[in-house]
């Protein structure tokens, strides 16, 4: 199969892509699930953009910055927060419906780390709006190829034609993937001008995550084998509100627009407790916040804090938040009478594979979008609604660089089929299924929102060996979903231990125990 864009996944980032290239030239998107099966359905709390005085762009950028705790690249956070209100044009565009006030202005919400009111939203679920009207469109676009419930197994570069690369090769280039249909089984060779990787996040390496089950980092570990670099992985953001529902996955995210809204933390014994953190109490960036509730319940042998909107008018909650308001009341909590028992959980990783300007990885006609990519906006801690609007102006930006280079390029030819020979049918379900386990404990117990030099070397031993075996039982089997979705996330939890032993500080999200940040060390406490 031949195509002028591949794109591989079905979120913001990839379908906002899709919809720019599709006017240059075919794209042909897959996707591993249904095309809304992704992190951007998820996503409750909505978008930012600077829309009113006495909101500005210089204080939605002085907001990132601090939030990315020195991390940031000022460059990514200029372009994202400057180019934001044309592509929320381009959202409405494409059939987005907003929340409006009675007299026609858009309702902007305020969540923690955020100076002014600046985040459009449809209630509480602004990214199943969003997804929404980017599905219908793309499905309308006769320019567009769908295929659903294809998963992309490797990227295709000169290592597919014999050569011997490494992320140092000059002219590495990407032609294209290896996909797996699963329905059929067999895997495809689908070659394209260029190939755009926007799979999501890898909220699944951890047991507890708000993510999807479809989360599993598989772009970014494609993108790892592929020799493109990756960065800033160990910056795991923990959200500080899941709710406490125990065996339910993934976890029911409470959007951080309700604490925005007004709700207060509340420990299980009814006491506040975040003014003892920061300034801004509830509102505090979600790093400092998950960690406070982290400390908090383990001081007190707890399972989960509590979040409480009962002070707040009764209709109005239900208006903003129906949602979560159903959800809870499903479980048998009315939150306008009772409070809401909330705990952290995996949310969103900051880091992710390079990307330039244009979303350009190190390896030249192949784009990282979304939350697979790092293009330096968030830092070491994101910012509360900032992805969305990352995915769509980056998905600009490389929908542009690479239409501009088509007339120029060619479709590699002479790369082989899949080579099946040697390999069976695994009927090893229930060892995948225990490594997945096992590389979750791993993650969840040493290398969650705290972690230690210790705790981290313990994890990379123990993942070592889930490798090996991973490894061995791969080479010899015909791949499928659930074997290659636990090769990926063992690949990504590796980077992200990796990544956090070298970075010998506390910072962000990345929070060592051996490294207190400065205010933290006990030689500053005499």
């Amino acid at each position: 199969m031949k195509t002028d864009f591949l794109v591989i996944g079905s979120g913001a980032a990839g379908l906002s892509f899709a919809l720019k290239a599709a006017a240059h030239g075919h794209v042909t998107l897959v996707t591993k699930g249904e095309i809304d099966q992704c992190n951007t359905n998820y996503a409750q709390g909505g978008i930012c953009s600077v829309t009113y005085a006495p909101d500005s762009f210089e204080k939605h950028i002085r907001d990132t910055l601090v939030c990315g705790a020195g991390k940031c690249d000022p460059e990514a956070v200029e372009q994202v927060v400057r180019r934001a209100p044309e592509l929320i044009d381009d959202l409405i565009g494409w059939g987005t419906r907003f929340d409006k006030t009675p007299d026609g202005r858009y309702e902007l919400n305020r969540e923690g780390g955020h100076s002014e009111h600046r985040i459009l939203h449809h209630q509480d679920l602004t990214g199943a709006e969003i997804e929404r009207a980017l599905v219908e469109s793309v499905r309308r676009h006769p320019g567009i190829t769908v295929l659903e419930h294809h998963f992309a197994v490797d990227l295709l570069t000169q290592h597919h034609l014999g050569e011997f690369v490494t992320r140092h090769t000059r002219g590495l280039t990407c032609f294209g993937a290896y996909v797996l249909d699963l329905e059929t089984q067999e895997i495809e060779t689908m070659l394209a001008k260029f190939t755009v990787v926007a799979t999501g996040g890898c909220g699944n390496i951890y047991s507890s995550t708000s993510n999807p089950e479809v989360a599993t980092g598989d772009g970014i570990a494609m993108c790892h084998r592929a020799k493109a670099i990756t960065e800033n992985m160990e910056f795991i953001q923990f959200h500080p509100t899941t709710l406490y529902h125990p065996g339910e996955k993934p976890n029911f995210l409470i959007t951080e627009a309700m604490r925005g809204f007004g709700a207060i933390l509340r420990l299980q014994n009814g006491e506040e407790f975040m003014d003892r953190y920061h300034p801004m109490r509830s509102l505090a960036p979600r790093d400092i916040t998950a960690r406070a509730i982290y400390s908090e319940m383990t001081k007190r042998g707890e399972d989960f804090v509590y979040l409480d909107v009962t002070h707040k008018d009764p209709d109005a909650v239900r208006s903003h938040f129906p949602n979560i308001y159903e959800k809870c009341l499903s479980i048998g909590i009315d939150i306008t009478r009772e409070w809401i028992p909330v705990t952290p959980a995996a949310h969103y990783s900051c880091g992710g594979v390079k990307v330039d300007a244009n979303g350009e990885t190190s390896v030249h006609r192949l784009y990282a979008l979304g939350e697979t990519s790092c293009t330096g906006l968030h830092g070491a801690n994101r910012l509360a609604s900032n992805s969305l609007i990352e995915a769509v102006v980056y998905a600009d930006q490389a929908a542009r660089h690479a239409s501009a280079q088509l007339p120029k390029v060619v479709i590699q030819e002479g790369i082989p089929d899949w080579d099946f020979e040697g390999t069976q049918h695994t009927e090893e379900m229930l060892l995948i299924i225990q490594s997945k386990r096992e590389m979750q404990t791993i993650m969840t117990n040493y290398v969650g929102i705290v972690r230690s030099n210790l705790s981290l070397k313990r994890a990379m031993r123990r993942l070592a060996i889930l490798f090996e075996e991973t490894e061995e039982l791969y080479n010899k089997t015909k791949p499928n979903r659930e074997l290659c979705e636990l090769r990926n996330m063992i690949a990504v939890a590796y980077l992200v231990i990796k990544q956090g032993r070298e970075l010998k500080e506390s910072v962000g999200c990345h929070y060592n125990a051996d490294y207190p940040p400065l205010g933290e060390r006990p030689e500053e406490k005499r």
